[in-house]
């Protein structure tokens, strides 16, 4: 075919009667073959009679016109260039028209090259400095070239899936399109496989997916809606695929949706109690049952290296698999841009935002500068950053999430709930070293730990105990817990109630607590609810069992003490109060404290008069006073009048 594009027509043309001749003389001899050898002398001509004429040959076709021409000729996308034609083409580029094919076409090949070369490089430890590479290249009109490579080294290499997806996420987060068309593609081609039952491809693409979703590239539901398809009408590859793709994204779906994972697992039950699939499928799904018990542990869902992108900075996509997508594969093929030169602006523009290149560039003259005086290191030591100015800057960071506050009390209730005795927990807590102004944390820790158990345990007030005998700081912390305690008593429900009155009396038992606390309570039908009656029955009535009756009313008859205990024993001037608290007292069993109270009430009428009658000799002595003070008034005034009468005499007799 090359040889007919060379020759000129007119040699065709006198070749014709020739050919004529030749088959006229060849009908003089008749044999089988003739027709065979006309149509073998028409159709292949003879290179050695015709050849061209130097005055004929067509114009030479350009160098980069026969690259274009050879690239475009297979499937593969062209053949190997040497280095030094790859330099020759390369200076006659920039002397090309920029909107021209074969230079478009020129640069479709070298981002092609580009891309397939990162995409096959790319492993865990060099993706971080393979990332801004990428962004070197113009994604956004390859943005099909790069779908389609990673799509194709995913397929052939199903065991860097995880890796795949990390660079999918970064590059999501700055160039959302790329994403959004690669999970589209990606859904699309799963589909297509399931279709076809072509398992290996199904597998591969639904990894692909999986890790997508662990990237948060792609909404969690989608995850939810793959496996309620396969496991709709189970089979042993459907199941296979389904496990498989469950161990992948079942961390993930643990945390976000643990409502769906635990219906997905309700169906893998049901299919393993039927059992209608294979045995060695139905191994799989308790296998799962075991991963998903160990809280998948060895299926982690990002890796530490590949965790690049932070939660807040992810663009999730909201597709499903009865959606509509467009694979967009005209994005694949090489097509002439009008606005080539516009685009490539605009793109470096974009790329400039990315990478900060006008930053990097003042930063890269700044070190040359650096470089260039080695003899100024004091000033660089004295610099302190981009803003010039000189000497030590201290930052204040001030950590307001309280993650701090958040480990302590994690370390505190972990050591609580695993020691074995309270003697070998009191000794670890007293190694963490709590600051100061952080004793409340361990106090409600152990107050709530003890409300959480079905039955009151010893050891918790056993714990307390030690703490408060310890040191002042903490006596006078479990103080504090009282008192707010008392306060939200009404927030608990009856077992929790029980368990932190019981823990509180066992402090006041052995003297841990002060009896100081008590002075909180006030016992009277305005100030009490029935939460906070239930309370003050059980810590009473375990202190009398654990003390005595006996030794317990010796302790609220405490002449030094009257003034604390006056709120459970009120002995003010209203006798309602204190009959409700001789009521309480008796309903509960403890009437034996109430003697005070009752000869309190019994003395009050005899008070009553008593107080009445001072209050009578007061008014009376208040009157005799008055009277008194009225009567020195009116002599005063007589004294006075006589004395001026007098003075009036004496004055008209010396007159």
């Amino acid at each position: 075919k090359m040889h007919q594009k060379v020759i000129p027509q007119k040699k065709k043309e006198e070749k014709k009667p020739s050919s004529k001749r030749l088959a006229v003389e060849d009908t003089r001899v008749s044999t089988p073959q003739e027709p065979e050898k006309k149509t073998a002398q028409k159709i292949i001509p003879n290179p050695d009679e015709n050849t061209p004429t130097a005055d004929k040959v067509p114009a030479k076709k350009t160098f980069q016109q026969e690259i274009a021409a050879q690239k475009a000729g297979g499937r593969t996308g062209g053949v190997y260039i040497p280095p030094f034609k790859l330099a020759a083409m390369q200076k006659e580029m920039s002397k090309m028209n920029k909107t021209s094919k074969e230079f478009q076409r020129l640069k479709w090949e070298k981002l092609r090259k580009g891309i397939n070369g990162l995409v096959n490089k790319v492993n865990v430890a060099n993706i971080k400095m393979l990332i801004p590479e990428f962004f070197e290249l113009n994604l956004i009109r390859g943005r099909g070239l790069l779908a389609r490579a990673i799509m194709k080294a995913q397929l052939a290499s199903p065991g860097f899936t995880h890796i795949y997806a990390a660079l999918v996420a970064v590059l999501n987060t700055k160039l959302p399109e790329n994403g959004e068309l690669i999970m589209k593609r990606v859904i699309v081609g799963f589909r297509r496989a399931y279709k076809r039952r072509d398992k290996v491809v199904a597998t591969a693409f639904i990894k692909f997916i999986g890790h997508l979703i662990n990237q948060q590239v792609s909404h969690e539901l989608i995850a939810l809606q793959l496996l309620t398809i396969l496991l709709e009408d189970p089979t042993d590859d459907s199941v296979e695929i389904a496990v498989n793709f469950t161990k992948e994204v079942g961390q993930v779906l643990e945390q976000l949706s643990p409502r769906g994972l635990h219906a997905i697992f309700e169906r893998f039950r049901g299919i393993l109690h039927e059992g209608e699939i294979d045995k060695r499928v139905q191994y799989t799904i308790e296998g799962l049952f075991a991963v998903r018990r160990s809280g998948f542990e060895d299926f982690p869902a990002v890796l530490p290296e590949l965790d690049l992108v932070d939660r807040s900075d992810q663009i999730s996509f909201e597709l499903g698999l009865e959606d509509k997508l467009d694979k967009q594969e005209l994005l694949d093929v090489f097509k002439v841009d009008e606005e080539f030169e516009e685009n490539e602006n605009l793109w470096k523009t974009i790329r400039g935002e990315i990478l900060g290149e006008d930053s990097d560039a003042d930063d890269e003259s700044g070190s040359g500068d650096d470089e260039s005086e080695d003899g100024d290191s004091d000033e660089e030591a004295a610099w302190d950053g981009p803003t010039g100015i000189k000497g030590p800057a201290t930052t204040d960071i001030r950590d307001m999430t309280e993650q701090d506050l958040i480990n302590l009390r994690r370390t505190v209730y972990l050591t609580i709930m695993s020691a074995v005795g309270f003697e070998e927990c009191a000794h670890k807590l007293a190694k963490l070293e709590i600051p100061e102004g952080h004793e409340m944390e361990l106090c409600n820790m152990l107050i709530e730990c003890c409300s959480q158990e079905r039955t009151y345990l010893r050891y918790y007030g056993l714990l307390g105990q030690r703490f408060s005998l310890m040191d002042r700081r903490w006596s006078e912390t479990f103080d504090k817990a009282f008192e707010d305690q008392y306060a939200m008593i009404h927030r608990l429900e009856t077992n929790k109630l029980r368990n932190v009155a019981k823990f509180f009396a066992h402090l006041l038992q052995t003297d841990s607590l002060p009896w100081t606390c008590l002075e909180y309570i006030h016992l009277n039908e305005e100030e009490t609810t029935s939460s906070s009656r239930i309370f003050i029955k059980i810590l009473a009535q375990e202190l009398s069992e654990n003390l005595g009756i006996a030794k317990l009313k010796a302790r609220f008859n405490d002449p030094y003490m009257m003034q604390v205990f006056s709120g459970i024993f009120p002995m003010d001037d209203n006798p309602r109060n204190t009959r409700f608290a001789i009521n309480y007292w008796t309903s509960i069993g403890l009437g034996a404290l109430t003697d005070s109270l009752r000869q309190h009430l019994k003395d009050a009428p005899k008070r009553l008069r008593e107080q009445q009658m001072q209050l009578a000799r007061q008014q009376a002595s208040r009157g005799h006073r008055s009277s008194s003070s009225s009567s020195s008034s009116s002599s005063s005034s007589s004294s006075s009048s006589s004395s001026s009468s007098g003075s009036d005499s004496s004055s008209s007799s010396s007159s």
